[in-house]
């Protein structure tokens, strides 16, 4: 009997939260039971989530399936990134030298700041009037 093996991470960006499964396959890339090119319309987020497999050589060694829930298509993307890389890095070591080389495996601490009580946003106050 042959063990599959199965390597899964998290990666989060802003609201968003990618839970990615690798498996040794024909490089099939599914997004919340949906193809890849069809859930993500954009060119550039596109290429940024396949960044990490053209860096470790890759590329149509894994089958990819993803879930990720919460965020906007760009968070989403970024979300999935470091998910990738980070079961990127689980199976092979020397992909976690090359990925951290490339600043993949840190995530991105920006996040959207609150309304503060009394101002129209979080920075931009009512209208100040003299008269």
């Amino acid at each position: 009997m042959v063990e599959m093996v199965k390597y899964g991470a998290t990666g989060r960006r802003k609201c968003s939260v990618a839970r990615v499964n690798l498996i040794p396959g024909a490089g099939r890339i599914r997004v919340n039971k949906r193809d890849f090119e069809s859930y993500f319309k954009r060119e550039t987020d596109r290429i940024s989530i396949l960044q990490p497999l053209k860096l470790t050589n890759t590329f149509g060694k894994f089958d990819v399936d993803v879930k990720i829930i919460g965020g906007g298509m760009t968070g989403q993307a970024g979300a999935f990134r470091l998910g990738l890389s980070r079961a990127l890095s689980l199976c092979d070591p020397e992909n976690k030298t090359i990925l951290k080389k490339a600043n993949l495996l840190s995530r991105d601490p920006r996040m959207k700041e609150r309304q503060k009580p009394g101002q129209k946003g979080a920075r931009k106050r009512f209208q100040w009037v003299k008269r």
